[in-house]
């Protein structure tokens, strides 16, 4: 089986030490390369080709949203996973913009980080429990705001598919939303896509707010990232 081959990219050396040795230990991960800035983040990409970056959001030269946009639109190939000590909704939503897969926080354990990882490799989104909720509280804010809120009875989905989009919601990977119902990681995806298509709506920011306007989802619960091996 192939490594995930990760680039790291943060201003500070010790953090991407840090990361590195984190990492390291995972016998499916290896260490292609590291980068100081937003620049150099962009460079490093472009030689290495790694499969996923690693970039803070705070970066000289180049910010990470700055640095993931370049990015994303020249080698879309590559996946990029935030990682930051940002609690902000204006950051998340900027992030989703610019073509990231994920946003953890600083803050995570390891199983988290790998988690995030694998998950972004396989082509899905995976948000820290809290970068979750933040997303779901600001929703809810203008929600309230504008008084306007619908009811889980108008969503043209059946009961499995709002169980699993609720799941999704509050920051499930599509192996926990398994293991948690007892049914096939497979399964778990073609319901995704099915849930998508039927409400035509493709990124997970507009899959909260929809989730959360209809009823069907808090936003409250937190995901719980199995141990790294």
């Amino acid at each position: 089986m192939d490594k995930i081959r990760i680039l790291l990219a943060d201003d500070h050396a010790l953090i991407r030490t840090g990361i590195a040795t984190l990492l390291q230990t995972n016998k499916d991960f290896e260490i292609v390369g590291e980068a100081q800035d937003g620049e150099e983040a962009v460079e490093k990409t472009k030689q290495l080709r790694p499969d996923v970056l690693i970039i803070d959001l705070s970066m000289p030269k180049l910010s990470g949203i700055e640095a993931t946009r370049i990015i994303k639109r020249k080698y879309p190939e590559v996946n990029i996973l935030v990682l930051t000590m940002h609690e902000s909704e204006e950051y998340v939503y900027q992030i989703l913009k610019s073509g990231a897969g994920g946003y953890i926080l600083k803050s995570a354990g390891k199983g988290e980080l790998s988690a995030a990882i694998r998950a972004v490799v396989r082509g899905e989104r995976f948000f820290s429990p809290r970068v979750s909720q933040i997303m779901a509280e600001g929703y809810l804010r203008r929600v309230e705001a504008t008084g306007q809120e619908a009811k889980a009875d108008d969503v043209p989905l059946s009961r499995r598919e709002k169980e699993i989009l609720a799941l999704v919601v509050n920051g499930l990977t599509n192996q926990q939303i398994a293991d948690q119902l007892s049914i096939s990681p497979r399964t778990v995806d073609t319901h995704r896509t099915n849930i998508m298509q039927k409400l035509d709506i493709h990124e997970l920011a507009h899959l909260v707010r929809y989730a959360i306007e209809h009823g069907i989802a808090t936003g409250e619960g937190e995901n719980q990232p199995p141990n790294a091996a």
